[in-house]
């Protein structure tokens, strides 16, 4: 056993227990490896070194004797766990890439056992401090083993954290066979974390009946609902000339921008402003000279008619910046990115209701809980196949202070498990 878990009262379930030293050693292999996502790129990966950890996925897929391990030319890994004649083909989905917004080089993953409750500040930038009085989800897991960062990169729980949890899970499948599960489809995804993770992930070829996601964060949380999403580009021409004889001629695309964004609603319809199902208008970058300047933005909200509203504020907001300066030209593209993954699942109760039973057989109770952002299962069920999010036990993810709880990794672990054998039951 590699690390010291807490004394096995902290865990939900017995099963939860069993899986907790393998679902640990897994997690800490796996975040040590670089697969930080880039935007902007048209290859699939984004990144190489994402590759690094799907070709360890399969050779440990390997290594457990699952069916029809393979690495695409994507650098998806698939593999199948047969199972119950006449049950449905559950799948089970994560994803191997973190997030481009922090740092994901050198990650060196802290445990601290048996948690007492008080402010952690991690070694590596002390100024990095996990206070249970501002994390409420902290202060709810004295007693726990908390992996964290050293403060100077992310974690990787986001999405290393149901990684480490579907195979420790389908490793445990595989050697207790009984009692019987359904037959379970395994498929690791790469960037995720740039909107791409389903790009390549073809759904007769997966086989799955019905898939879930382990992408999601607190104990026994189950999302089946999602924003409605798009990406707008604001591109702004001006003309450049000479600053030295610029009276009267220059028309600078850069402050056209800036006021394009100080004109963004900045007491509402913002991601620091809104919560729950309240939608928001993001500036998520900005770049260029004077004679061009592009602002990107996401747009978000669970109404797809207010989300409508949205689009139709930035547009206004855009033509009003080309109205003051005639002589600049400003186009705006819209792109939607994934729906509401409600519509679909709304449809198929019975994906919700064996993840609730999972839930309850693991020892918790499950939450409801709606997603402030997308994973790959929301543009899976826009494509026919239903794909609710499950929980993995990760916190404040995209940050140098995210962290995730031990007991609640092995508590999502053992809902797969669980999960598998439910569907087993169904008729």
């Amino acid at each position: 056993m590699a690390e010291q878990i807490a004394a096995s009262e902290s865990f939900v379930s017995p099963l939860a227990a069993e899986l907790a030293d393998d679902v640990l050693e897994r997690f800490l292999r796996y975040v040590r490896i670089d697969t930080q996502s880039a935007y902007g790129q048209l290859t699939s990966p984004s990144t190489a070194k994402q590759l690094e950890l799907s070709r360890l996925l399969e050779a440990e897929l390997l290594e457990l004797e699952l069916e029809d391990v393979r690495l695409d030319e994507f650098g998806y890994v698939y593999a199948s766990l047969p199972g119950a004649t006449g049950a449905p083909v559950i799948g089970l989905i994560a994803h191997v890439d973190t997030s481009p917004d922090v740092t994901g080089t050198g990650v060196a993953p802290q445990v601290h056992r048996g948690y007492d409750g008080s402010p952690i500040a991690l070694s590596g930038d002390e100024t990095q401090i996990l206070d249970p009085q501002e994390q409420p989800a902290l202060a709810e897991k004295i007693g726990h083993d908390l992996v964290t960062t050293d403060g100077t990169t992310l974690l990787g729980a986001d999405d290393k954290a149901g990684v480490a949890e579907i195979m420790a899970a389908v490793a445990h499948l595989k050697r207790n066979p009984q009692p019987e599960h359904a037959p379970v489809r395994v498929c690791f995804t790469v960037d995720e974390e740039i909107g791409a993770g389903a790009d390549h992930l073809e759904i007769d070829e997966f086989g799955a009946e019905y898939a879930y996601t382990l992408d999601g964060s607190g104990l026994g949380e189950i999302e089946t609902e999602t924003f409605n999403a798009w990406k707008v580009v604001v591109s702004i021409h001006g003309r450049s000339v000479h600053p030295g004889s610029a009276k009267g001629k220059l028309v600078s695309s850069i402050r056209l921008a800036a006021d394009f964004v100080a004109a963004l609603p900045r007491d509402r319809l913002s991601p620091e402003t809104t919560a729950e199902r309240d939608g928001f208008i993001h500036p998520t970058g900005i770049s260029g000279t004077g004679e061009k300047t592009v602002v990107e933005l996401i747009v978000r909200d669970h109404d797809g008619a207010k989300l409508d509203e949205h689009l139709a504020l930035i547009r206004g907001i855009a033509h009003e910046v080309g109205q003051r300066e005639p002589r600049a030209r400003v186009e705006v593209t819209e792109e939607e990115t994934y729906r509401n993954m409600r519509e679909v699942i709304d449809q198929h109760p019975r994906v919700v209701a064996a993840a609730e039973e999972a839930i309850r057989r693991t020892g918790v109770e499950p939450v409801h809980s709606i997603i402030r952002g997308g994973t790959d299962g929301a543009r899976l069920s826009a494509r026919g196949l239903p794909t609710p999010n499950l929980f993995t036990g990760g916190q404040e993810y995209h940050s140098l202070r995210e962290w995730a709880s031990v007991q609640d990794m092995a508590a999502a672990a053992a809902t797969v498990v669980e999960l598998a054998r439910v569907w087993a039951e169904t008729d």
